[in-house]
């Protein structure tokens, strides 16, 4: 590995490569083509080997098989990561800013004394810097963020960046942990999985989401026949979840779902800062509101000031 490689942490669930993986390896092949390096992915586990043709998309995979990582635990993940970027030196390393990566990266930045951001939304080489745009205070305020020492841990929001469609033959390099492993005072006792039922929002090509303009539930019934005609799904901003009209895995934001359509319907929704975070990047960007002044109409494509009672029905019409 060279200084201007990029290291990916990835991350396997219920025995399959999660999405966020593919997202970081994205992002990390428009890092490594900006320093001249390579991408490298690294998969702690046990019997993970078979996940390898998944990662293709890597120049290099190391995979690290050993029993003590068979169930995702900070101490022992912690130990080997510090050892790999301690030995391997890359410009940086990318994790997702979930369960996983919210509970190594800190600590691996503090064993490192590498600098650390968190919830990073865009991130470009420019010379010797990394220069960093990270959503703080709930996604109200974007920081603009410079680091010029390496390696630089950064743990990047789900949606910041497109999963990599490219597909090669990465090397693979199967290696046994470097260090010896104990388990630590945090350890994984077994997975609870919420009830399978609803869609999963993050995959539609189509959304069609409403807010509080929406005003009652009998309403609702206007925005799903859109969605219908247009075969897209129903979503939401969070005060329609918060009055139990749809399930928590219909809601857009920071605190729901980070989507990226290829086209958003935004129905009565404002366009709350915390909303538009979950949306912003979407390709075709609709909105529909009373209110001229919305936040919702500085990130829309196309606006129109008008009650979505009137405009869905008329539009669901004339798609039909």
């Amino acid at each position: 590995m060279s200084a201007q490689d990029i290291l990916v942490l990835a991350e396997v669930n219920q025995d399959a490569v999660a999405d966020i993986t593919f997202e970081l390896l994205g992002g990390a092949r428009e890092l490594a083509g900006a320093t001249g390096g390579q991408v490298v992915a690294v998969l702690l586990g046990h019997d993970v080997a078979k996940h390898a043709e998944s990662l293709s998309a890597a120049d290099r995979l190391i995979v690290i098989d050993d029993e003590q990582l068979a169930d995702f635990s900070p101490a022992p993940y912690l130990a080997v990561l510090e050892s790999l970027v301690g030995s391997e030196g890359p410009r940086a390393v990318l994790a997702g800013s979930t369960t996983i990566g919210l509970d190594v990266a800190p600590m691996l930045g503090a064993k490192l004394n590498a600098p650390v951001v968190n919830a990073c939304q865009q991130v470009a080489v420019e010379g010797d810097l990394l220069k960093i745009t990270a959503a703080i205070c709930g996604g109200k305020v974007l920081a603009e963020v410079e680091v010029s020492a390496s390696p630089a841990v950064l743990l990047i929001l789900p949606g910041s960046f497109r999963p990599t469609e490219e597909t090669g033959a990465a090397t693979v390099e199967s290696r046994p942990s470097p260090v010896e492993l104990h388990r630590g005072a945090v350890t994984f006792e077994k997975m609870i999985l919420p009830a399978p039922g609803d869609v999963d929002i993050t995959q539609q090509d189509v959304l069609v989401a409403v807010g509080r303009g929406i005003q009652q539930e009998d309403n609702m019934k206007v925005a799903e026949e859109l969605a219908a005609v247009l075969g897209g799904e129903l979503a939401a901003s969070r005060p329609i979840i918060d009055q139990g009209w749809l399930p928590t895995t219909r809601q857009v934001g920071k605190s729901g779902m980070i989507v990226k359509p290829k086209c958003f319907i935004a129905l009565g929704v404002s366009g709350a800062p915390e909303h538009v975070e979950g949306m912003k990047d979407s390709e075709l960007i609709i909105a529909v509101n009373t209110d001229p002044g919305a936040p919702i109409f500085d990130v829309a494509d196309y606006g129109v000031v008008a009650d979505l009672l009137d405009v869905a029905p008329a539009l669901t019409e004339a798609i039909k």
